[in-house]
């Protein structure tokens, strides 16, 4: 799926948060950040990755990390589900998947003997350089802090 590795420089994206605000990789330079990618809001195993990220937010900060969700919901979507389980970082509405693509996490899945194409739930963890220190492809959704920070 992705070809981006540690030690790759980070894609520089911009995207839309649920607030229509941009946010691009130099807006975090000087700090770490958490990208995580995760198929659809609202549902089980994002909300479970997200609700373990928030419970877990003050060792993040305390890290020097920023955190940013993003999946390709609406704007709309994204605000209900970080108003819902109160989620204190921004989540990008990447409806044109320009983020998704940029970082290589979207392509072919299966599910019930399906196939279609959708968002691999792929993690990034980016150095204060723009550096990708970590690609967490086999993201523990109820334990995906502890994946994070070692």
């Amino acid at each position: 799926m992705t070809t981006l590795k540690a030690g790759d420089k980070a894609p520089n994206f911009s995207g839309i948060d649920q607030d229509g605000k941009t946010h691009k990789l130099a807006d975090y330079a000087g700090k770490k950040l958490v990208v995580f990618f995760y198929p659809k809001a609202s549902t089980p195993g994002c909300t479970a990755e997200a609700c373990d990220l928030r419970d877990n937010f003050h060792r993040f900060q305390a890290n020097n990390y920023e955190l940013l969700g993003v999946s390709g919901d609406s704007q709309k979507a994204q605000i209900k589900f970080k108003e819902k389980y109160e989620l204190p970082f921004p989540l990008l509405a990447d409806e044109d998947k320009s983020v998704i693509n940029a970082f290589g996490v979207w392509g072919p899945k299966k599910f019930m003997g399906k196939e279609y194409d959708g968002i691999h739930r792929t993690t990034f963890v980016i150095d204060e350089k723009g550096i990708i220190e970590q690609v967490i492809e086999k993201v523990k959704t109820k334990e995906h802090a502890s994946q994070i920070l070692k």
